[in-house]
Formats: C-alpha cells, structure tokens, sequence
C-alpha cells in the first residue's frame, strides 16, 4: 500500500488519546441510569 508509513504514524499517534477515551467510556463514565455505577462497577456488581 502507498500511504502504509503515513498510516501507522498516525495511528500511533492516535493510540494514547483512544486509550484515555475508552478507559473513560468503560471505567469512569456515570449513568444515572445504572443507578450511579459507572459500566464497569454496574457490570461487576451484577455478577456479585
């Protein structure tokens, strides 16, 4: 592929600020509709 050295520069520069994302997303992120449990506590709460 032509652009394969640009590619994988840009998505290793991408790969920190999409971790920070996600683990925000999966782990800090609160739904009033999980009761105030963020996904990952609700999750783990549920199989206790």
């Amino acid at each position: 592929m032509f652009y394969t050295g640009s590619l994988i520069s840009l998505l290793m520069r991408l790969r920190k600020p999409l971790q920070t994302i996600f683990f925000y997303y999966n782990n800090k992120r609160i739904k009033t509709k999980r009761k105030g449990f963020s996904p990952m506590q609700y999750r783990t709460k549920s199989f206790q």
